[in-house]
């Protein structure tokens, strides 16, 4: 029993759902079984000031989050304190110094001839206007400047001045006045201020200085801040030496262990939690494609296993790849098969499926082959699956003649190319021995690709009911023994289903049907006939119509009979279901109108259902397009030298009544793409019925049926 039978009673017990949701637990425990070995981080029982008994490296790049904080805070500490230089102070110590002088001025001035009433004046406007300069200048100094001549005033005004200038102007912070006001003094000492003179003049000056540079709190948070934010990240890099073998493990390298995960007493369960949701992704995009699936719904759980399998399959080719490299020729690991599902999936079911099941098996990759990087994902094999498995799908898409070991040989080229360019991009320092193991080994992957296609798809073809590509091409040929059979009993009715053939997959590929299917479909589509060739016109060859002879009904009988004689013959020869069904489904549940408007004749209250074809009706697309190519060939053919407007309202007539009969109501064509069908059908059938030139003389010539 194969597993399309078995599947079929599995359904007799359980619902499509169940099954379904069967197979997809069975694909998500499988998974889980292959990749986690190759996610679980590694765990040691260590203890702390323990000496190591290996060497043990970071399995992944991590940031040391303490490590980081530990110099960001060093960081903000080596920032110097923000000072801002205060130009306004400057200028107001200044006006300052000015004023002092200006007040001995004026007390001269006021009391000319009394010097106690000067010196008490002068003492009363310092106090008055800075508070306590009469405190820090002596009533000797301010006695010593109220001696001075105006003019020396003036010289000492400026001199003064222009020192505390230079003295404020050099941004004195607070902790710098005291050596500030040292300085001042030393420059007034040898500075060309007369002696006399020179004590009241330091005084002045030293009070004057004040610090010019004041603390700016803000400005010192902002810098601290970004010279925080200027500290890259501490990362412990995957592959790094957290301990050397025989080294004592501290509390350093004890944190670390553990910041890893690499202590038995705590390990990390974020890497399973990372393979669940990396195969629930996986399990959604398999269970969105066959959700929304055109196909049939009694082939989608059939299909699904099949992909299921060829996923699984894929996967244990990837471990077996993964075991046989544990040893330094890693290289070997290229020569894994990359293509196989790809190919298997285009040639069985479509480019679609191929595709998704490649990306799936291309991140599967990444961690399966991940033994040689301590656990990190091998991305450089991921792309080499994904570009392997494209490149397999590209070279079987949409061809008529599929060649498996053509098709192998390209992806071999393709392979060799992508390893070349992973290896010379990275600047790997390889040896011109590895470049050729890489060169080997990875056209060896294509070679294997499509000898394990070849290998395993009748396999797959029998134990699912699949009908292949290449199974559909194997059919096509005319040496297969029911072609030969009609080629040569009925070449009438050969060349009928040729042209039928031609006008379908022309139709079918235009609303994106299955074409090929629907030229081999057709071309045994009336094998039937050839029970009784005569009783078909194309084949009577102007010799006469034996239904001339016969009653209406009993002609009825044998053209209906071709149906289910084709049916039992396509059986007997076991060919695949969907051929039968061409020759069972092609003229629905039609009337043979000729012979039940013949017998209506004699027999008005005849039954109409006694003269139509058992059917049933057109379940798929592709038969749909067949029953119209079928009926319009036949018909057009029966015209003479047809026009582009007959033919156009030719079809259109076949078209409505297939509609108007409910011919189509068992099938998801639509009718917009009827109107595409009816499109192609006219410009196929003008080709080939189009006007001839007449050449001189033809007109003597009798006319001739079109063949």
């Amino acid at each position: 029993m194969d597993i399309q039978s078995m599947i079929c009673r599995i359904r007799t017990y359980v619902s499509d759902r169940v099954l379904a949701l069967i197979v997809f637990s069975l694909l998500a425990i499988l998974m889980f079984v292959l990749l986690y070995p190759h996610v679980k981080p590694e765990t040691y029982q260590i203890e702390l000031f323990s000496v190591s008994d290996r060497t043990i490296r970071s399995q992944v790049t991590i940031v040391d989050e303490q490590k980081t904080e530990e110099e960001r805070n060093r960081a903000a500490i080596e920032v110097d304190e923000a000072y801002v230089y205060k130009g306004d102070i400057v200028n107001n110590r200044l006006l300052l110094v000015g004023s002092l002088f200006d007040f001995v001025l004026e007390a001269k001035t006021k009391y000319p001839d009394d010097e106690k009433e000067q010196l008490s004046s002068l003492k009363k406007s310092f106090t008055n206007e800075a508070e306590d300069v009469a405190k820090v200048i002596s009533d000797e100094e301010l006695s010593s400047l109220l001696a001075a001549e105006p003019k020396e005033l003036a010289l000492l005004k400026e001199k003064t001045t222009d020192l505390v200038q230079s003295s404020l102007e050099n941004r004195i912070r607070a902790e710098g006045v005291a050596t500030a006001k040292a300085e001042i003094a030393n420059q007034i000492e040898t500075s060309s201020i007369p002696e006399p003179f020179q004590d009241a003049s330091t005084a002045i000056a030293r009070y004057a200085i004040v610090p010019t540079a004041v603390h700016d709190k803000e400005l010192t948070e902002e810098r601290k801040q970004q010279a925080m934010d200027n500290v890259e990240p501490v990362r412990i890099l995957q592959g790094q030496v957290i301990v050397q073998e025989g080294h004592l493990i501290d509390r350093e390298t004890y944190r670390q262990l553990d910041l890893l995960g690499l202590l038995k007493d705590d390990p990390s369960y974020k890497p399973v939690i990372g393979l669940l949701i990396f195969i629930a992704v996986i399990l959604f995009l398999f269970y969105y494609y066959f959700h929304y699936s055109l196909l049939e719904k009694e082939k989608k759980t059939s299909t699904l296993l099949l992909s299921s399998i060829v996923f699984l399959v894929s996967l244990f080719l990837m471990k077996l790849a993964d075991i046989l490299t544990y040893s330094d020729f890693y290289e070997l690991t290229y020569a894994y098969p990359a293509a196989l599902a790809a190919m298997l999936l285009t040639v069985l079911v479509n480019e679609r499926l191929a595709i998704m099941v490649t990306i799936a098996l291309s991140a599967c990759g990444t961690m399966i082959f991940n033994a040689h990087l301590n656990g990190a994902l091998n991305v450089e094999m991921g792309l080499y699956t994904l570009f392997s498995g494209l490149a397999g799908i590209l070279f079987l898409m949409g061809s008529k003649n599929i060649n498996l070991l053509r098709a192998g040989m390209l992806v071999s080229l393709v392979n060799v190319f992508v390893i070349l360019f992973l290896k010379l991009l990275v600047s790997g320092q390889y040896t011109q021995t590895e470049f050729l193991y890489f060169t080997l080994f990875s056209f060896l992957s294509g070679l294997l690709s499509a000898v394990l296609t070849m290998g395993t798809l009748p396999f797959f073809e029998a134990a699912f009911g699949m009908l292949s590509k290449m199974k559909l091409i194997e059919l096509s040929s005319p040496n297969q023994p029911l072609l030969k059979k009609l080629l040569t009993e009925t070449p009438g009715t050969y060349h009928h289903s040729v042209m039928v053939a031609n006008l379908s997959e022309s139709a079918c590929e235009a609303i994106g049907a299955n074409g090929l299917l629907a030229r081999v479909g057709c071309y045994y589509h009336d094998i039937g006939k050839t029970k009784h060739p005569p009783f078909y016109i194309e084949n009577q060859g102007g010799l006469g119509n034996p239904h001339d002879q016969l009653p209406p009904e009993v002609s009825k009988d044998i053209i209906i009979s071709h149906v289910t004689d084709g049916v039992k013959m396509l059986k007997e020869h076991k060919l695949p279901q969907e051929i039968i069904d061409v020759a069972e489904q092609h003229h629905g549940t039609t009337l043979v109108k000729y012979f039940y408007y013949q017998a209506k004749k004699t027999d008005p209250d005849i039954k109409e259902a006694d003269f139509r074809y058992a059917g049933p009706k057109p379940q798929t697309k592709e038969l749909a397009v067949i029953s119209i190519a079928d009926s319009v060939e036949a018909a057009v053919r029966s015209m003479d030298h047809p026009t582009a407007e007959q033919i156009e309202t030719l079809v259109n007539q076949i078209v409505s009544d297939r509609l108007n009969d409910g011919q189509f109501d068992e099938c998801d064509i639509s009718l917009k793409e009827l109107q595409i069908v009816k499109k192609t059908l006219c410009e196929s059938l003008s080709g080939i019925f189009h006007s001839r030139i007449k050449y001189p003389g033809a007109e003597e010539v009798a006319p001739t049926k079109q063949s």
